[in-house]
């Protein structure tokens, strides 16, 4: 962990994401030296990310900010940028579209994503920059590191870990803050 400390609390520059033994969509995410369980993409992990494809992209992305679903999750201590996660807030996955892998308001036609999930997937969800800053059509949306289905289940491409994980791991974050996929 770096010694750099963000409102009197450690931070930390990498956060690494190997897969775990025997199970493709399973993985071991590292952060100092705490090691919790994750599920990744249902494909398992890929150098070649394409859009739908459901595998998690092996690269190092950036933590960019994060959303909170505020009336599940009252409080987080975190040096990340967060919002507080609105009704009229979507995610466009349509690889035609200029707003490309952006957050859009509702109404929205084009093919999409609903951050106000019912599942609480979305409770804490931190936006990674895969094909954000430099974006390209086709090469994957939407990954996210945020909260796992009950049993560990694969996400579309996204890292996902438990709540409990995920509150004791925010508070080390902060903009910048890499996640390796290996």
């Amino acid at each position: 962990m770096e010694k750099a400390r963000a409102g009197g609390r450690r931070s930390v520059s990498t956060i690494v994401v190997r897969p775990a033994p025997g199970k493709p969509t399973r993985a071991l995410v590292q952060v100092g030296p705490l090691t919790i369980p994750a599920a990744i993409g249902r494909s398992g992990r890929s150098v070649l990310k394409r859009e739908g494809d459901g595998a998690t992209p092996i690269a190092a992305m950036k933590l960019l900010y994060g959303f909170t679903r505020g009336d599940h999750v009252r409080f987080l201590r975190t040096a990340l940028p967060m919002r507080r996660i609105r009704g009229d807030m979507l995610w466009c996955d349509q690889p035609e579209d200029a707003n490309y892998n952006r957050l859009v308001k509702a109404p929205f036609k084009p093919s999409h994503e609903e951050m106000l999930r019912r599942d609480g997937l979305y409770d804490i969800c931190l936006v990674l920059d895969w094909n954000i800053r430099s974006r390209r059509r086709h090469r994957g949306s939407a990954i996210f590191f945020h909260l796992i289905r009950p049993g560990y289940e694969p996400t579309a491409g996204c890292v996902a870990v438990s709540l409990k994980d995920m509150q004791r791991l925010i508070r080390f974050f902060r903009r910048g803050t890499t996640v390796r996929v290996i």
